[in-house]
């Protein structure tokens, strides 16, 4: 960002757990269902409910424990955070405070294009708490009523703090792409941010680079309403200057103001005050008498490690060593799900030719999902039919440009490539009548011959062009080989 400051930052990433139903009750957690319907005493805190705790959630807050190689205490407990806020029916938030259910862990994070160093960011902990509910607030007038659904109200979250390693906003996305990877792997959480089952705090300040012996910190600022990992990346990036030029102003460092929270305005692209941030003993935190300690056993952690999925970095390893594709392939691809690398391979290990496999995967079938707004799941050509196009291009049988064609038919089509080229009148050409169709070209064009023959290898361009007006099924790299031959007898 700037050769005048360091910036320094940590995010708090709140993860929606897969449950279907909430932390300590059995209300639905399906999202979109009309306000209000999905409560019951418990989560709304009713004289005499009492909470009972959702074996599931904690198995998921295990499973993603393990996975971000974090340390599973024996024994952990639940905690009342108090504080007042019109979503918060109980008037308090069960959490965990000082004995969380996982801590000190860490993920790696790397950059195909490599814009940063590989590293691995420090993860403090991972705790279960219940959410608060959802205030709807009349943000366009500001005349209206503010409304409250508390169907949110007591789902189960992973509240995820690392520590502050990362020192771009850069640095926080490729962490913030990789933890959603590794969620969305796990099974533990969809991670849609629309739906709110993935949230980010950003946490930054910057030190400023000085040649005297003290170090200036800027004061901390915790940054909210963030709904895109774009939006994240832009948040850092202008609070990281704002930050250097209050500093500039007034000269206060993290000493001399406290920890304040600021909303990211997604339209201004600014940040804008909020309140100051509470301590820990503004929460007045203290054990929850309404439920039980949790034991964990090394024998159940052990269990979770042993089922674990394979996960994004290790999957990225085997395909880049293993099928010898770029780190950017790998990268690219395994970003898109389980489901596209199981594709991936099938597809490579059927046509034995692994790049063309990640080129068609990449730049074909990616780009009809992004057109036609499907999932993965639901792309309409199977890996079977795929590799029959794939085949008859390794073959010859038709060059690039006409497979796109070919490609296209396919989508809307249950037939294979040799039908619907059979029926677009494809065929492989010959080497003989390739070798005719040369010959006649060359001596057609003797200006084209006299430049190829002075090394300029752009002239076979236009001779290809003409070959293919008089044979469209002609191979474009075989009839270039076949001109260039002919030519050195000319």
């Amino acid at each position: 960002m700037s050769d005048d400051y360091e910036i320094i930052i940590g995010l708090e990433v709140h993860v929606q757990l897969a449950t279907k139903t909430k932390l300590f009750c059995r209300c639905s957690t399906k999202f979109g269902a009309a306000p209000n319907t999905q409560t019951c005493p418990v989560c709304l805190g009713m004289p005499g409910s009492l909470p009972v705790m959702n074996r599931e959630a904690f198995q998921l807050g295990l499973k993603t424990a393990c996975a971000l190689n974090l340390n599973v205490p024996r024994f952990t407990k639940w905690d009342r955070k108090n504080y007042y806020y019109p979503d918060l029916p109980k008037g308090y938030q069960i959490s965990q405070f000082d004995l969380p259910m996982s801590e000190d862990g860490y993920l790696f994070i790397s950059d195909p294009k490599q814009q940063f160093e590989a590293k691995k960011v420090g993860i403090i902990r991972a705790h279960l708490e219940e959410d608060a509910g959802k205030s709807m607030h009349d943000e366009a007038a500001g005349k209206a009523d503010t409304r409250v659904d508390l169907n949110r109200t007591g789902t189960p979250l992973l509240e995820i703090v690392s520590q502050p390693d990362m020192r771009s906003p850069l640095e926080a996305k490729a962490y913030l792409n990789e933890l959603k990877l590794i969620l969305t792997y796990l099974g533990v959480s969809d991670c849609n941010m629309q739906e709110g089952s993935l949230r980010v705090d950003a946490n930054v300040n910057l030190h400023i680079k000085n040649d005297g012996p003290k170090k200036i910190a800027t004061p901390i600022v915790e940054i909210k309403n963030m709904n895109s990992f774009r939006a994240v990346e832009r948040a850092i990036a202008y609070e990281a200057t704002r930050q250097y030029d209050a500093w500039k102003e007034d000269g206060k460092t993290i000493g001399d103001a406290p920890k304040q929270t600021r909303g990211w305005d997604d339209q201004a692209q600014v940040t804008r005050p909020q309140r100051e941030k509470e301590e820990s003993s503004d929460y007045r935190y203290f054990p929850d008498p309404d439920l039980a300690p949790v034991i964990t056993t090394a024998e159940e952690v052990e269990a979770v490690q042993q089922s674990l999925c394979e996960l994004p970095l290790a999957i990225r390893e085997r395909l880049h060593d293993g099928f010898g594709i770029p780190e950017y392939d790998a990268d690219v691809i395994v970003n898109q799900g389980r489901v596209a690398v199981d594709y991936y391979e099938a597809l490579a290990l059927k046509t034995g030719d692994p790049k063309m496999a990640s080129n068609w995967v990449q730049q074909d079938v990616l780009r009809v999902l992004k057109e036609r707004d499907l999932e993965f799941e639901q792309f309409p050509i199977s890996v079977e039919r795929l590799t029959t196009l794939l085949k008859a291009i390794m073959d010859k049988e038709i060059d690039t440009t006409r497979a796109k064609d070919v490609f296209t038919q396919m989508l809307d089509s249950d037939k294979d490539a040799p039908a619907i080229m059979k029926e677009m009148g494809i065929e492989k050409v010959d080497d003989s009548a390739i070798d005719d169709l040369a010959r006649e070209v060359l001596l057609a064009n003797p200006k084209a011959v006299e430049d190829l023959k002075n090394g300029v290898q752009k002239a076979v361009g236009a001779l290809i062009g003409q070959a293919k007006k008089k044979n469209p099924n002609i191979d474009p790299g075989t009839f270039r080989a076949k001109c260039m031959e002919l030519v050195k007898d000319m």
